[in-house]
This record gives structure tokens, sequence and C-alpha cells, in this order.
């Protein structure tokens, strides 16, 4: 199953995220979840990332969207995932359907939590 998990902060998208992907069994993905990752393996995506957020500005598109791309691309991924806050943007949902063909993985749902 590859479910996106999109809705304003504090709907409750880390808690039903956590949910969903304990009951089917596939990974949980979050970008902050997966910059902390990137950073501590000091990734050439976790350096550039880790530059704005030292700075107190939000990743740009193109750090965030490589930094999925390589994720999704893992093995764990095969069975399905969970994309917990991504994409926010409208060039991130753009990048997310084309990584998403790339691998050949069709999204199988996109569920929107409102508070």
């Amino acid at each position: 199953m590859r479910v996106v998990l999109v809705g304003a902060p504090g709907a409750g998208k880390g808690t039903q995220a956590q949910y969903l992907a304990k009951h089917y069994g596939i990974p949980q993905i979050s970008t902050g979840e997966i910059f902390r990752a990137n950073i501590a393996a000091q990734t050439e995506l976790g350096r550039r990332a880790k530059l704005y957020m030292d700075a107190g500005n939000l990743v740009p598109d193109e750090v965030t969207i490589a930094i999925v791309r390589d994720r999704l691309a893992q093995a764990d991924t095969a069975p399905g995932f969970l994309l917990d806050g991504f994409p926010r943007t409208v060039p991130q949902a753009e990048a997310l359907s084309g990584i998403l063909d790339e691998l050949q993985t069709p999204l199988d749902a996109v569920l929107e939590l409102q508070i």
C-alpha cells in the first residue's frame, strides 16, 4: 500500500501515520525524519538541508524532493510506504508524481486529515 497523508499542522498526521504504518507493515516516511537521518549520515543532501535548517529557513523544494526521491528508492519501500506531510507544495506534488512514475509505483490513496 502506498499512501500520502496530508493535513494542516495539528491535524494528527503523525499519530495516524504511526498507526497506519504499523497496521500495514510499511515504513512511515516524514520529511523531518529523513532530513535528520541525512544530516546525521552527513550526506551531501543532508549538509545542504542543514544549512537552511540552521538558519531557521525552510528547506527548498529541490533539496526536499531529492531527499524524498532517495528515500523512496530504498528497498524497504517496495511493498509500500506512508508519506507523512509530503508533498506540501505544488512543485513537490508534481515531482512526487514523476518519482512514482520513474519507480513504477502508483499511489493507492491520498488521505487528507482536517481539524
